[in-house]
């Protein structure tokens, strides 16, 4: 059953999302799912649609898992800012949906799940506020400013269509790395909230505290159950970050690195890239990534509930 619910943020906002149960009374286990960026409650935006948020929450239900997921502040239904929200700030909002997830009577143990960067918070809710088991799908362990400058070596070793290579030259570089070196130095030197970047507005304070945050540090305080799922095929986060994961992480920790599967979560059979994405989106998202992530969660969730 799902059913509109505001929970409301330390500031006073109110947060617009669904919260859907499964069949049976309460209290039952429930998990917060976190998406990235300017994607709303389902992981869309515009025509990028992911759509994990539906079927992830029915997979949940159909185990007996309750689940909210939101629109973030400013995007949605949800009212206040986007560009002017920091990536601490929306922290802050998901730990506060957390707290109020877990104090509804129809609800017991409550975890986190996250997509890409909804992954890292996950990971923090589960090192500092109390989410008793968490899932990052296509998380990562590097910085951002590392994460980016990953993501343009990858693009420079696949070769950089005439496109590219023209906006690089025109901003005085050569390779997409040189690119994203010299933007994440501008990004950096930006004052307040919102700036402009080249006439783009831009999430300046957002974009500076992803570019310096360490993964590292809060997935060293995560003791509660920790799975982490990469696509083989991810070139927005490094797959082998999961080695790193597991080697960090003092808590019982698993990791799957999936076959095929991009970031976008979908299968892909032929060379990993980006290039592919269009199509990708015609594409529903992988059923054996919800099925996996709902069958740990559920599992996890109901060890904690029997053992607190």
């Amino acid at each position: 059953m799902n059913r509109e619910l505001i929970l409301t943020t330390d500031d006073g906002l109110p947060l617009s999302g669904t919260l859907t149960l499964p069949d049976g009374d309460g209290p039952h286990p429930a998990v917060l799912l976190l998406m990235p960026g300017k994607l709303d409650r389902d992981g869309n935006l515009g025509k990028g649609r992911i759509e994990l948020g539906g079927p992830l929450a029915a997979a949940l239900a159909a185990k007996g898992v309750a689940s909210y997921r939101y629109d973030r502040r400013g995007v949605g239904a949800t009212p206040g800012d986007w560009q002017a929200a920091g990536f601490y700030q929306h922290r802050a909002d998901a730990a506060a949906a957390l707290r109020e997830l877990a104090g509804l009577p129809e609800i017991g143990t409550a975890g986190a799940i996250g997509y890409s960067e909804g992954a890292l918070h996950a990971a923090a809710l589960g090192a500092h506020e109390g989410a008793a088991a968490v899932v990052m799908i296509s998380g990562h362990t590097m910085t951002g400013e590392e994460t980016l400058l990953w993501w343009a070596g990858l693009k420079d070793a696949e070769g950089l269509s005439k496109p590219m290579r023209l906006i690089a030259l025109l901003f005085g570089r050569r390779t997409m790395r040189g690119l994203a070196a010299k933007l994440t130095a501008k990004i950096k030197a930006t004052k307040g909230d919102v700036a402009r970047l080249y006439g783009f507005k831009i999430p300046a304070r957002s974009m500076r505290e992803f570019l310096t945050y360490d993964p590292k540090k809060d997935l060293a305080e995560v003791r509660v159950p920790l799975l982490a799922v990469t696509g083989a095929k991810d070139v927005q986060v490094s797959p082998a970050d999961l080695d790193v994961l597991a080697a960090v992480v003092p808590g019982p920790a698993a990791v799957r690195r999936l076959p095929d599967l991009t970031h976008l979560l979908r299968r892909d059979p032929g060379p990993a890239s980006q290039s592919t994405y269009g199509r990708q989106y015609a594409k529903p998202v992988d059923q054996g990534l919800v099925e996996e992530v709902s069958t740990w969660i559920a599992a996890s969730l109901a060890t904690r509930s029997s053992h607190p």
